[in-house]
Formats: structure tokens, C-alpha cells, sequence
């Protein structure tokens, strides 16, 4: 997730398409897709329908950090990577 965010909070007020977050993280689909709906559930991210920019293709959902989003990237990438011990999960 924590890629994500930091794709997302380099421009927070930009809307970002799937097809471009998925090129720019490396993350496929099957893993791109269920974060974002589930950051958008928790109020991370705001999803909204874009009108197609030419005629003829189809509309595309669009993405972006909400202010909450804004904050919690911030603090989720200033903290650093997670790291798990073993004895964590005893």
C-alpha cells in the first residue's frame, strides 16, 4: 500500500487513472484495484467516473488522495518501511 500512496501524494490534487497508477507501481490489477477500493471505503482516496478525453472510449474511474489521505501518507511514509519480527506474530 505504502507504494501506492506514495504515487498518489505526489500530486494530490491531480486525478490519476488505474491504467497509469498500475504503470507507474508496478502493482497489477488483482492488487491495484481491491487498495484503492478499499482506501476509498476507509476515506483515503475519492474515486469519481471522468468523461472520456476522446470521443468513442469509454468513461474511466479516476483517483486521488483526500485530505485525510493527504495526512495519513505523510505520516505513513515519513515513518518509514514496516518491518515484522518473528516474535510479532507469537
Amino acid at each position: 500500500m505504502l507504494i501506492l500512496l506514495e504515487a498518489l501524494a505526489a500530486h494530490t490534487q491531480q486525478w490519476r487513472h488505474g491504467y497509469d497508477l498500475m504503470k507507474e507501481t508496478g502493482l497489477l490489477s488483482g492488487t491495484l484495484y481491491p487498495l484503492l477500493i478499499r482506501m476509498t471505503d476507509q476515506g483515503l482516496v475519492e474515486a469519481e467516473w471522468r468523461e472520456p478525453e476522446q470521443p468513442g472510449r469509454p468513461a474511466r474511474h479516476a483517483y486521488r488522495l483526500t485530505n485525510a489521505g493527504v495526512a495519513f501518507a505523510r505520516t505513513a511514509t515519513f515513518a518509514g518501511p514496516m518491518t515484522f519480527t518473528k516474535s510479532a506474530f507469537a
